[in-house]
């Protein structure tokens, strides 16, 4: 499936997924994590795992993001309250969705000039 995008916003853009994963500036990345100012291919933990450590790199950003869209893989799974509890206690929220609707919700935020980040898992294919 190929993605498309209206109004530019800065920043890196998800055009399409692809086995399992997506398709960023014509590189494949199974677990992605995302900023207005770069992309990084994740590893990410088990959802249940999921701590500030695993994403660290996003929650540098400065000024630090409004918040994370986290896509869970296939289906939406709720992460640890503990997770989202130190978020909040930055300031940052946290929108909890499937990767491809996270994947789709990032390209009408980075549209609308959001300062938001993401961290998607594999989606599955």
């Amino acid at each position: 499936m190929k993605l498309t995008r209206e109004a530019a916003g800065a920043g890196p853009l998800i055009s399409g997924f692809a086995r399992g994963g997506f398709r960023v500036d014509d590189k494949i990345f199974l677990g992605l994590l995302l900023t207005p100012r770069r992309t990084d291919g994740w590893q990410p933990p088990a959802v249940a795992a999921l701590d500030e450590a695993a994403l660290a790199p996003v929650l540098g950003l400065d000024p630090a993001p409004e918040f994370v869209l986290l896509g869970t893989g296939a289906t939406l799974v709720r992460p640890p309250p503990a997770l989202t509890q130190a978020l909040a206690a930055r300031d940052i929220g946290v929108e909890v969705m499937d990767s491809r609707a996270a994947a789709r919700a990032w390209g009408l935020l980075r549209g609308e000039g959001r300062w938001v980040a993401a961290a998607l898992y594999p989606w599955g294919g």
